[in-house]
């Protein structure tokens, strides 16, 4: 009995994915059918990479220990210079860091 999946479980799962593809393709289907992008429509676009880098960023920044918090800070730092991959790997040396040789 503990590996079957009840049929409202895979009802669930299929409602989110239904739910899921019609809000992505809703997207793409009203941009497309528009012959220009309103001012507004386009600031708010604009504005989603950093809205949407901001919600994963800043709980993990609040709510975990001085470990992240500095390898966040050195990654800050490092991608002001370098680009997405050495940034990534400064930020998790310095995680890395701090747990081992600092006891973080």
């Amino acid at each position: 009995m503990a590996g079957q999946i009840s049929m409202e479980t895979v009802w669930l799962i299929l409602a989110a994915a239904v739910a899921t593809f019609l809000t992505r393709i809703g997207g793409y289907v009203l941009i497309t059918r528009m012959r220009t992008i309103p001012p507004r429509m386009e600031q708010a676009l604009n504005a989603v990479p950093a809205a949407v880098l901001t919600t994963l960023v800043a709980p993990a920044f609040f709510n975990s220990g001085f470990d992240v918090k500095i390898a966040m800070l050195v990654a800050l730092v490092a991608s002001l210079k370098y680009p997405g991959l050495l940034m990534l790997g400064a930020g998790w040396a310095a995680a890395m860091i701090c747990r081992h040789l600092l006891g973080f």
